[in-house]
């Protein structure tokens, strides 16, 4: 059942590591593939008109906007999703990370494939642009708010405008920042053991101060 694979997958990417009821009831990335199914669906039956409303429906519920055209694969994960748009003749592999803000849009006006093909296990940082009828390779990483309209070599970071790797780096470096860090890196971490360090030293420093404070009287 892909509302179990979907919630599944949420509970297994996201930091926040929620529970069933939240994964199922809660993110609206969720619900916004789901309601994508059937607007493709009827779609490819030739409803047009239906698929239309069912996606008009979808984006007023979830804040994201499917066109019933785009061809969607398993598992993928619209983190927060307000304002995401997804056109037409778009093609999403499996395991596709996309936060919120995200557009894969045209840049034709003309009949044909105008939107973005994105292969499988790519993130796409917040407020991103994808734009035309290129190809986001396997595995690829786009940083938050670069657009980008050429294509993106499998496994390839890119950021910025125009998006490019960063600093010259090659394709496959990763430090490209907006949810995209090394998941086993604990910035945070790192920053209160330093705190708790720190303050065991005062404290110690404190006790000798007292200490010889005592001696002296």
């Amino acid at each position: 059942m892909e509302l179990v694979e979907l919630a599944r997958n949420v509970r297994a990417r996201d930091p926040a590591r929620p529970g069933w009821f939240e994964s199922v009831f809660c993110y609206a990335g969720v619900h916004a593939v789901l309601w994508h199914r059937l607007s493709h669906a009827l779609w490819g039956l030739g409803l047009r008109g239906l698929a239309r409303l069912s996606s008009h429906l979808a984006r007023m519920l979830t804040g994201i906007e499917i066109h019933p055209g785009a061809r969607i694969g398993r598992r993928l994960f619209i983190d927060h999703g307000m304002g995401v748009v997804i056109g037409e003749t778009a093609e999403i592999g499996d395991d596709v990370l996309i936060y919120h803000g995200v557009t894969l849009g045209g840049l034709s006006g003309q009949p044909g494939k105008r939107h973005p093909t994105v292969e499988d296990h790519v993130t796409i940082g917040a407020g991103a642009q994808v734009l035309g009828p290129i190809l986001v390779g396997h595995g690829a990483r786009i940083g938050a708010n670069a657009v980008v309209v050429n294509p993106v070599a499998p496994g390839c970071t890119v950021v910025g405008i125009p998006a490019r790797p960063p600093k010259g780096a090659p394709c496959e470096d990763e430090g490209i920042g907006y949810g995209l860090r090394d998941v086993t890196e604990d910035p945070v971490g790192e920053q209160l053991a330093a705190l708790r360090a720190e303050i065991a030293g005062l404290r110690a420093e404190l006790d000798r101060v007292k200490a010889e404070s005592r001696e002296r009287a």
